[in-house]
């Protein structure tokens, strides 16, 4: 959280210059490869390993999606033939039912692959045809994300496009370096609909993401309905930032978000923000205060003024009504209780109120999930807490998150000066914040999660870090246009960071890749920003 306060000529030599590197993630274009053909290494995340070799693939107006493995694989097939019909203008049947003379490409899930685990994959292509092999839906989603990737950029667009469309010939062997790879969206200082959050899902899971952190409550707005306490939505809810008209999601709104994301393999996570970031709530029910006075609605930025009040009756009633009926929408394994910058709630009330509340979770079937002042207090069994310091965060703070990894508490990676995507990338970015500092793409792309906090006191295990996380706060977002210069170019190397193999890592070799990417957001109507840390063709 926070303190207060396109010339193809150029794109066919980058290609080049890319197909050339032989480290882990890169991969040489084969010699019967044309300059169109996307070297197969040269997707985002880096793949675990690339065998570049044999002659490439052409997806060809009589080819099939031939799928393998039952009504997932089939979903997989009717993702996929979305995503090329548009554009290559071919028909591309989806069917369980294989052919002698090739030319298909082939999705399927084999339970026998144990080595690819739960999200890898396996990509074989040969003159003969691409063959996707993973033991899961998830790890068969994924697979396709890299065979788009693979494809020329002008396969994202929605008109038909001339092609050719050619894949590599080789093998990429893939499975992710950690399990929460995740992007938080702050719904609550500035509203986005429903379209708007599914469009975002859609960038997320190109990248391969899996988990989608929305933060439905704050100062400035509460977004979800709650049933036994409807003025929450309906009075929280109808403001934002700037005093704008506000929103919020009905039961069916949050569910088809929900279904949406599974759709793509993404894991709702909702936080409702506790025991500060209250004033919405506050404003809505007078009990809830301590002294039974409702506070105006606030459409301000600045942050730690209000709190929930700890000694109530009421406002564990409050919270065991609100969990309980999130719970109840939310069929992932977490829920996010906040608990930052309560600055308006004494330590010993802190440290009731989390004691008091991480029970509920647990009683309505959710891990709970904080932002790191919950160290503060004492985690439940199996929490993890969300760390969003900086560089130069005090050493006693880290070292109290370090503590509680080595007592078995999650931690997921979300340091504010690297992957905070609302930074402002220098001094002349129009939107976003800088109170922790100009973040540009080497910045947020440049370090290892394994060893970020490896330094903290005696240090946070290896094991207890369970991925990377990049929050999208929205005090200066508004629009999609607006989400869209601030996540892209940065969102992908949070990708990178959380799936690929350390020794993968490295700023020289992704820069190439990043760049290449720059005419499939065109394509795709992604208004990125054009960092000159970054060898962007010409448009």
């Amino acid at each position: 959280m926070r303190p207060r306060h396109r010339s193809t000529r150029l794109l066919g030599a980058l290609l080049l210059v890319v197909s050339g590197m032989f480290a882990v993630g890169a991969a040489p274009v084969s010699e019967n490869a044309d300059v169109t053909t996307v070297p197969l290494g040269q997707v985002i995340p880096a793949p675990a390993r690339v065998e570049a070799g044999g002659t490439p693939y052409r997806l060809t107006s009589g080819a099939r999606l031939v799928v393998d493995g039952g009504p997932e694989a089939r979903r997989a097939g009717e993702y996929l033939a979305g995503v090329l019909r548009p554009s290559t203008g071919y028909r591309l049947p989806v069917t369980d039912r294989a052919r002698g003379e090739g030319g298909d490409v082939r999705l399927r899930l084999a339970a026998h692959e144990p080595a690819l685990g739960q999200e890898g994959y396996r990509l074989r292509s040969a003159r003969s045809g691409v063959t996707i092999t993973a033991r899961t839906a998830a790890g068969l989603f994924h697979g396709v994300q890299t065979l788009r990737q693979l494809l020329p950029p002008a396969v994202e667009k929605d008109s038909v496009q001339p092609g050719p469309w050619t894949v590599a010939g080789g093998t990429v062997e893939d499975v992710p370096r950690y399990g929460w790879r995740g992007a938080m969206l702050d719904v609550s200082r500035h509203f986005f609909t429903v379209d708007q959050v599914k469009r975002y899902v859609d960038q997320l899971a190109l990248y391969k993401f899996n988990k989608l952190h929305l933060h439905l409550s704050d100062d400035q707005g509460w977004r979800i309905a709650i049933d036994s306490w409807p003025r929450l939505a309906t009075y929280g809810g109808s403001t934002q930032v700037g005093g704008g008209p506000g929103g919020f999601y009905t039961k069916a709104d949050y569910r088809e978000i929900v279904r949406y994301a599974a759709s793509r393999h993404l894991e709702v996570v909702p936080e409702i923000d506790m025991p500060g970031h209250t004033n919405a709530a506050l404003a809505s029910y007078a009990e809830l205060n301590c002294d039974g006075v409702a506070p105006p609605l606030y459409t301000g930025t600045d942050v730690g003024f209000s709190s929930l009040c700890v000694d109530k009756d009421v406002t564990y009633d409050f919270v065991d009504d609100v969990v309980r009926e999130l719970a109840a929408l939310t069929p992932g394994r977490y829920l996010h209780i906040g608990g930052d910058e309560a600055h308006s709630t004494s330590h010993a009330d802190y440290v009731t109120f989390m004691d008091r509340v991480q029970p509920v979770v647990a009683r309505y079937g959710k891990t709970v999930v904080g932002w790191h002042q919950l160290t503060g207090a004492t985690p439940a069994r199996g929490a993890l807490a969300q760390y969003w310091g900086l560089d130069g965060t005090e050493p006693e703070e880290k070292e109290r998150v370090a503590a509680a990894a080595r007592g078995g508490t999650g931690i997921v990676l979300s340091p504010a000066d690297r992957i905070y995507l609302d930074m402002k990338y220098d001094k002349d970015t129009r939107l976003g914040l800088d109170w922790a500092g100009y973040v540009e793409v080497r910045r947020s792309y440049d370090w290892d999660p394994g060893a970020y906090l490896a330094g903290a006191g005696a240090g946070v295990p290896g094991s207890a870090v369970r991925g990377v996380e990049a929050p999208l706060w929205t005090e200066t977002i508004v629009t999609s246009a607006d989400m869209d210069h601030m996540v892209f170019p940065r969102l992908p190397g949070v990708a990178e960071l959380g799936w690929s193999p350390a020794d993968a890592l490295g700023w020289e070799g992704y820069r190439l890749r990043l760049a290449a990417q720059g005419p499939r957001w065109d394509a795709l109507g992604i208004g990125y920003h054009r960092s000159p840390q970054v060898p962007w063709g010409t448009r």
